[in-house]
């Protein structure tokens, strides 16, 4: 009687913790659409949402203005942010979770590094955007790869050897960015590849937003469905193959499906730190380390998340601040408060 009560419980715990979630990001993409140079008001917002559905209750000229504005500016904007911190949060769990290391993010195992590398060669080159994407993507799969190589060249698929592959392939990419920024022209090209790196959603392309958004999605359903599989790789290699996972394939996979949305995230916002490392710990704060749960509340805090620094980025100052500095700063002092919290609580990590 007990168990099911505490279950019972729990489940509503967590139903009320998605339903309080989804109402802030909501809250967040309505203050998104409103706020901006052109402040728009709620009953403008709600009279353009009604002519849009065909109930005219704007003049036409204001109507045009106000679509304009939310549809074409705003909107696409609200959603690469969506996209892009949802992303980043459940690759970073998923890394945190086939590492069995609370400390693991993309950018310690090489992928933003490989991919900022990429896109830095591909400016050089002066390609075009889609190239430029397509070699930051290439790169970051191929720090993870060469990460693993070097594993296996030391002696095997333990996973210190993979995070210590991981740190060394993330040396080298950072030391051949470098290169290439040395090599840029510094007129024309080492602006744009700074401004780039610093991370923005300024720029962000719809087009690329259309091809990577299906991919990213699919891959971050697929890394939520395995929820169960993962918690069962925490325990353990033994205990897992004991329990039916095929484990050295399983933690491949999810390797390339969580550096692929990394990569497809930096082909789309430049280099966005911290939300990969710091979303999964506040989940875990509030849940547990159950993977089906943390995984799909990961992807909804970290858009959220995304979403209020990206406000912040081009409301604080004049100029739009780069978006990666304020991931960093907020993302440091929020981070500072988990591990406050938690020590105080009876240290985890200890």
């Amino acid at each position: 009687m007990f168990q099911q009560s505490f279950a019972s419980r729990k489940r509503e715990r967590l139903r009320l913790s998605f339903i309080f979630s989804f109402l802030l990001l909501f809250s967040l993409v309505i203050a998104s659409l409103l706020l901006g140079r052109y402040a728009i008001s709620l009953p403008d917002f709600t009279a353009m949402i009604k002519t849009a559905l065909g109930h005219p209750a704007l003049p036409d000229s204001k109507y045009q203005l106000l679509s304009t504005i939310v549809f074409d500016s705003r909107l696409p904007r609200v959603l690469s942010a969506i996209l892009v911190g949802a992303a980043l949060a459940v690759g970073g769990s998923a890394f945190q979770a086939v590492f069995r290391n609370p400390l693991v993010s993309p950018g310690l195992l090489g992928v933003l590094n490989g991919c900022a590398f990429g896109a830095a060669l591909g400016m050089v080159l002066n390609s075009g955007l889609y190239t430029v994407a397509a070699f930051a993507c290439i790169a970051g799969l191929c720090a993870v790869f060469i990460g693993i190589l070097i594993a296996r060249c030391i002696g095997g698929h333990s996973i210190m050897l993979l995070l210590l592959g991981g740190i060394i392939s993330n040396a080298l990419f950072a030391g051949l960015l470098s290169l290439v920024k040395y090599m840029a022209d510094p007129q024309e090209q080492l602006p744009g590849i700074v401004f780039w790196l610093l991370g923005s959603l300024s720029t962000v392309s719809l087009p690329l937003l259309k091809l990577a958004a299906p991919v990213m999605i699919i891959a971050m359903l697929i890394l939520m469905a395995l929820g169960n599989m993962l918690d069962a790789l925490s325990l353990g290699d033994d205990e897992a193959q004991s329990l039916g996972v095929p484990v050295v394939p399983m933690r491949y996979g999810v390797i390339f499906l969580a550096t692929l949305i990394s990569a497809l995230t930096v082909c789309l916002a430049g280099v966005v730190g911290w939300i990969g490392l710091l979303i999964p710990h506040l989940t875990r704060l509030i849940w547990g380390a159950g993977n089906k749960v943390v995984m799909p509340l990961s992807a909804v805090l970290g858009a959220g998340f995304l979403l209020m620094c990206d406000d912040l980025a081009r409301l604080l100052t004049t100029n739009e601040i780069p978006l990666g500095v304020v991931t960093e700063l907020l993302g440091a002092g929020c981070f500072f408060l988990l591990l406050l919290v938690n020590w105080r609580k009876g240290s985890r990590y200890a």
